[in-house]
């Protein structure tokens, strides 16, 4: 019993962990720019494509905190809605700076749902299941991606093109597989003594509502910040969002890096462009990743002071 109970504290207090390694990573990724370049890179876009980029990120943000939600309704448990809303918010931007999604905001939800008696079992449900939200999303995303992006998007390597119809195919076979088991599959799957249940087929077209959602989100943030110095068709720039997007994701590089600037430098060629992509690149940065990851770390240290204060700690 004593082992247990230090091993949750310790659980626990790893959320403080990634959230430092989090702020720490965005540093990182931001540092090697001096702060003219950061002040320019945002005060070059025009304020109306400012404001559409922040609410497409809140907006993004309050979808990847229903991932929660619909966890919480996976395993058969009710939270007053704040508990999920924080518990989202924070998580999804811890992970999203350090990458490793599933340990980094793992630690986060244990953290917070150990204290309002969620049991461990069901807490490890609920990480399993958003991971399978986000991971059917990107099944029917590579699919769509595949279908807007250009072929010159990943250049002109037949390896490359041969490599990603492969992976929409894989895309597609996974899909098909999630939902016919979600209609047809009925049997528990237990795995270390925790019963995971296939969810119903309503619930299965939720989380590729959501987690569709939420990438869409993402994307506006850049659109809107890019749109106002390069025409670029957004069926385009949505396709190559996507697979990129996903391809960040999976690479465990935080934020993506790199993978973006792969992506839009061979559909935005020219120096002129790279420039440009250059900036919006940063301002995307700094909308999507760093200001959630501030607003959250205020949040935390809020919650945790008030917690501790009416606990007496």
């Amino acid at each position: 019993m004593k082992a247990s109970a230090v091993l949750n504290k310790l659980i626990s207090r790893l959320g403080i962990f990634f959230f430092i390694l989090a702020a720490y990573m965005i540093y990182r990724q931001l540092s090697k720019y001096s702060i003219e370049e950061l002040k320019d890179a945002l005060l070059s876009i025009p304020y109306k494509n400012l404001y559409l980029a922040l609410c497409a990120s809140f907006m993004g943000y309050v979808a990847l905190s229903t991932y929660d939600f619909l966890a919480l309704k996976y395993i058969q448990k009710k939270l007053a809605s704040w508990k999920w809303i924080l518990t989202g918010f924070i998580g999804f931007s811890v992970s999203n700076n350090a990458g490793h999604a599933i340990v980094s905001g793992g630690a986060v939800r244990y953290r917070f749902y150990s204290r309002w008696d969620i049991e461990a079992g069901d807490i490890v449900k609920m990480i399993t299941f958003s991971g399978f939200t986000y991971l059917v999303a990107c099944f029917f995303l590579i699919i769509l991606g595949y279908l807007l992006t250009p072929e010159h998007a990943f250049g002109g390597n037949e390896s490359t093109k041969v490599s990603t119809f492969i992976t929409m195919i894989l895309s597609v076979v996974g899909l098909c597989i999630y939902l016919w088991a979600s209609i047809y599959y009925k049997k528990d799957l237990v795995i270390k003594g925790i019963d995971f249940k296939m969810p119903n087929f309503k619930l299965a077209l939720e989380q590729i509502f959501i987690g569709s959602l939420d990438i869409l989100m993402a994307s506006l943030v850049l659109y809107s910040v890019l749109i106002s110095f390069v025409e670029i068709d957004f069926f385009t720039f949505m396709g190559a969002f996507i697979i990129a997007q996903v391809l960040g994701v999976y690479s465990q590089v935080p934020g993506g890096l790199g993978v973006f600037e792969l992506v839009f430098s061979n559909i935005l060629p020219g120096q002129d462009n790279q420039a440009i992509l250059f900036g919006a690149l940063i301002a995307y940065r700094i909308i999507y990743y760093l200001l959630p990851l501030i607003v959250s770390g205020i949040v935390l240290i809020t919650y945790e002071y008030f917690r501790n204060r009416r606990e007496g700690v």
